[in-house]
């Protein structure tokens, strides 16, 4: 009996260790199996942080790439605007002297360079006499004595102003009332 008291022994004692073993096994395939799972969640946590990263990248150089197609001949439309001057100052002396013939060609070439800028995004700031003046859309050169009724308003548009898009490029110059 002491045999089979011992071989039960014995077998108990495996059992024992083969338990024991398949606890620690399972300690371990949880402990890495969360290990693996906060990995994985990091390298989503980082996935993500990277695509929304790039998301953000690709915004602002198309935001960029649009912004700088509607200005990219702002420097050539400020080489054009003394152009557009002095076509202004020789229609308005034509129209004094009475010259008829030429008027009609300088008016016709004058429209049709006004009309292909216009095209590609030049307009006038439109200010009129009389306007309440806003440092943001105009530079003032000087103020003169005027009425009450001129008081800090527009008295005269001595050079128009331009702007390419929504971008202002030459304020225009004006006198206003004091």
């Amino acid at each position: 009996m002491e045999k089979d008291d011992l071989k039960n022994n014995i077998q108990q004692n495996a059992e024992q260790q083969i338990a024991e073993n398949e606890n620690v096994d399972t300690t371990e395939q949880l402990s890495e199996t969360e290990r693996l799972n906060e990995q994985l969640a990091a390298e989503k946590d980082k996935f993500l942080r990277l695509f929304a990263e790039f998301e953000n990248f690709r915004k602002r150089t198309a935001r960029e790439r649009i912004e700088l197609f509607t200005t990219a001949n702002e420097d050539v439309m400020k080489g054009i605007l003394p152009v557009l001057d002095d076509f202004d100052r020789a229609i308005s002396q034509m129209e004094k002297l009475g010259e008829s013939e030429h008027l009609t060609g300088f008016n016709l070439i004058a429209t049709k360079l006004r009309d292909n800028l216009s095209a590609k995004g030049l307009g006038l700031v439109e200010l009129n006499q009389g306007d309440v003046f806003n440092a943001d859309v105009a530079e003032a050169v000087t103020q003169i004595p005027a009425g009450d009724d001129l008081k800090g308003k527009i008295v005269d548009v001595i050079e128009k102003g331009y702007k390419l898009g929504d971008k202002i490029i030459r304020f225009p110059k004006v006198v206003i009332g004091q």
